[in-house]
């Protein structure tokens, strides 16, 4: 029987990869109480790539497949100590099975970026109890990691793909073959012995969209992969 739990989600404007570092700077309540919950408890929370087509409670709802995100230091930042600074490192993926809406609707004309957005959100959660949950949970299923040796040929072939990919782009501009190497160079993707995280790599840089990204996350074969990797770069 598949394993689930019930874990903190936290909806992004980006993709989050199993084994990929991603550091966050914490500011809103909901989030911050988030992270203070993980911090009491084995510091994981789900990252989802924010699904626009719904809402939940009047926040960003996110979208069914997700990563496992592992806290692995939080540090407070700046003078008030109401801002954190967390790193963290994707490990399963997972399905949603059952979204639990937070405790705390969105209020109308909610400003995140200011210090009277986080008092109105701050009185609100008073107001119902702090116990309560001002960010979205789920039931998630957890799922296996596609984690398979990468053969080096078609590494190869995913390279040529994407660097046609930037070149077709680029068009009338010139890309000069050199250029792109030192991209490879620069993102650490020059090797003779890839595996999936090179792959990863590899495809967000060829993507213009985290929504391009998402049917990668949500492939659960390394031929279904490939194949929507080489739809992406093609």
């Amino acid at each position: 029987m598949a394993e689930t739990k019930i874990i903190p989600i936290f909806p992004l404007d980006l993709v989050l990869f199993p084994r990929q570092e991603l550091p966050l700077r914490i500011f809103e309540p909901r989030y911050k109480q988030l992270v203070d919950d993980c911090m009491l408890g084995d510091k994981q929370f789900g990252v989802c790539l924010i699904d626009e087509s719904s809402l939940v409670n009047g926040w960003n709802s996110p979208k069914k497949i997700g990563t496992i995100a592992k806290i692995t230091k939080c540090d407070d930042i700046g003078i008030d100590g109401m801002q954190l600074h967390i790193e963290t490192i994707g490990r399963n993926p997972f399905e949603i099975k059952k979204i639990i809406p937070p405790s705390l609707s969105l209020p109308e004309n909610y400003d995140p970026l200011t210090v009277e957005g986080h008092q109105e959100v701050s009185e609100l959660h008073e107001k119902i109890g702090t116990d309560e949950k001002m960010y979205i949970r789920a039931e998630v299923e957890l799922l296996p990691e596609i984690d398979e040796n990468f053969p080096l040929e078609q590494w190869e072939r995913l390279v040529d793909l994407w660097k046609k990919k930037i070149i077709r782009q680029a068009y009338p501009q010139i890309v000069e073959p050199h250029s792109l190497e030192h991209v490879l160079e620069q993102y650490y993707l020059k090797t003779d012995t890839p595996t999936i995280d090179y792959v990863y790599s590899l495809s967000a840089l060829g993507a213009k969209d985290p929504n391009e990204l998402q049917p990668l996350l949500e492939a659960r074969t390394m031929t279904d992969l490939i194949t929507r990797i080489e739809k992406l770069l093609q």
